[in-house]
């Protein structure tokens, strides 16, 4: 059945960098079809600068439209209250923002501001697909799963926590072309040495304190011997001063484009990350060698237990960590080829494959249905 290619797919998910990652390598095997896309966030949540610089083909932009956004904790809060008025609010105005923008299909990856957006389309009996990427169902996407026609996950275990619904198809990804080529040319960008090897350091768009701190404490050493790219987050900073010499072995940013980000993490001899599935996935897509502290009591520790059981990554626990640790440990995996070569082919086997073709697939097959 021939598809629509004017057809409107909203694109919905934030709060932090997570969410919003797969659904950009979802847009972008969209794009070559021509469908209309919108990508619904928050205002003040990293999506919005994500959205922003990310280029479709073409240098097309993808539009972007603001919702307000609340959350459910499941502990007892105050600002329980105020966020249920936020959410309401944005159920209220996803009515006419979806009488605007028409949407035949509508696409989470998770984040309380789908949430409001997703129950008025069921209202409106527009179909939904739901897509969860850690190991351990978010309650945001619990509370969309009702509502959802599709439910497509990372990961196989979830195919139990979600049944019928489900399917397996790994996680989308914007994979990285050229692969030689960038690596050269994000190296040149950032004047970055041949002579070291590079550590790129990465808590994700919203950036991780802790991380931070002890790369502050750990820098001194391993500027000794490797030269460090890092990503502290917005308003995340280290307390001291920086170089801002590009050409410094120690160049640290509040954020980077998603491009440059996949470019560096490519380029990279090692990598420093969170536990969230966005970066999990592209460390699993381009075979990267990484040391992965998960945040404390979260779903991170769940994700982190399968690359660990796989010994596809180091894993290390925050609570135990101190400065010194980390650099004996960099120094382990950077004086040993054998372990590198063995943590790159564990890794890579990690996830599903095409994950953004599939996805597209089965997109089409919904839109050619109705």
């Amino acid at each position: 059945m021939k598809i629509d290619n004017s057809k409107t797919i909203i694109l919905s998910g934030g709060g932090s960098g997570g969410p919003v990652t797969p659904l950009l390598a979802v847009a972008k095997e969209l794009a070559a079809d021509n469908f209309n896309l919108v990508f619904v966030g928050t205002k003040t949540g990293p999506e919005k600068s994500m959205v922003a610089s990310f280029n479709l083909p073409g240098n097309k932009k993808l539009k972007f439209i603001s919702l307000p956004a609340g959350k459910l904790r499941r502990y007892f809060s105050l600002h329980n209250f105020s966020d249920l008025l936020r959410i309401f609010a944005a159920f209220i105005l996803s009515f006419p923002l979806l009488r605007r923008e028409r949407p035949s299909l509508i696409i989470s990856a998770g984040g309380f501001v789908s949430v409001p957006l997703v129950w008025a389309a069921r209202l409106k009996n527009i179909p939904i697909i739901i897509h969860q990427q850690d190991v351990r169902p978010g309650l945001a996407n619990k509370l969309m799963a009702p509502a959802a026609r599709l439910i497509t996950v990372s990961f196989e275990k979830s195919l139990r926590d979600y049944g019928p619904k489900a399917v397996w198809i790994g996680n989308p990804i914007v994979a990285l072309e050229n692969q030689a080529d960038a690596i050269k040319i994000i190296k040149e960008k950032y004047q970055l040495s041949d002579s070291k090897p590079l550590i790129l350091v990465t808590g994700g768009a919203t950036g991780a304190v802790a991380l931070n701190d002890l790369i502050v404490g750990a820098k001194s050493k391993i500027l000794e011997f490797a030269q460090i790219i890092h990503i502290s987050g917005k308003g995340k900073l280290p307390p001291l001063p920086i170089s801002s010499e590009p050409a410094s072995d120690y160049q640290v940013f509040e954020l980077l484009s998603p491009a440059d980000v996949l470019q560096l993490m490519a380029a990279a001899d090692l990598v420093i990350s969170r536990c969230g599935l966005a970066t999990l996935t592209e460390l699993c897509e381009l075979g990267k060698v990484a040391i992965l502290i998960p945040i404390p009591k979260s779903q991170q520790e769940d994700n982190a237990v399968i690359f660990k059981r796989l010994n596809a990554a180091r894993v290390l626990s925050q609570s135990e960590l101190s400065a010194d640790d980390l650099v004996a440990e960099i120094k382990n995996i950077l004086s040993s080829s054998e372990l590198r070569a063995k943590l790159s082919s564990n890794i890579s086997k990690v996830m599903k494959r095409q994950a953004s073709e599939t996805m597209a697939a089965l997109i089409k097959e919904i839109l050619a249905a109705n």
